[in-house]
């Protein structure tokens, strides 16, 4: 049984997506808290009348959340709609392989060359299923990103502009 080229893109790493998820989810949340603290302390000190200033925030706020949360639904569909593709292709290739190497078994003429085929088959199998669930992980490692990045960007972007606000306010 041949082992064939993957169409899909395994890291030398395979932790790598996965550190790369949790290291944009951690710089996430702490822009967040950096922003739900400026925003709090916002809302404290306009009192009961916020300005004009305050109320354009305020507004900016809850519009920005509906379009971050917009956008992420929309780029997990998309990436979940293509990953359809990714799985059906793993999947076919762990029947193809598990089908040549019984059939090949099946071929077999003698009890060692049976026995030879049967150890051939079970470390090609136990080889290529670790290959696809890592493959697997990639993927959803992958969609998660595809998912977060629209908030994460719009999150930063909010920390850099209310600390530059802080400190020089308009």
């Amino acid at each position: 049984m041949k082992r064939r080229r993957r169409s899909h893109r395994i890291s030398s790493n395979p932790l790598e997506f996965w550190t790369r998820l949790a290291l944009n989810t951690s710089e996430l949340v702490i822009a967040s808290a950096e922003v739900i603290t400026h925003r709090t302390n916002r809302f404290a000190a306009a009192g009961m009348i916020p300005s004009l200033r305050d109320q354009r925030e305020f507004t900016l706020m809850s519009q920005e959340k509906i379009e971050a949360v917009t956008e992420s639904a929309q780029a997990i569909a998309a990436r979940a709609f293509s990953l359809h593709h990714e799985i059906s292709v793993i999947t076919l290739r762990q029947i193809v392989a598990g089908t040549n190497g019984i059939m090949l078994l099946a071929t077999s003429r003698t009890v060692t060359q049976s026995s030879q085929l049967q150890v051939k088959l079970v470390s090609e199998a136990l080889c290529s299923s670790a290959d696809a669930a890592t493959q697997l992980a990639d993927l959803l490692a992958q969609l998660a990103q595809h998912g977060l990045k629209p908030i994460h960007a719009r999150v930063t972007a909010n920390a850099r502009r209310l600390a530059r606000l802080s400190t020089h306010p308009e």
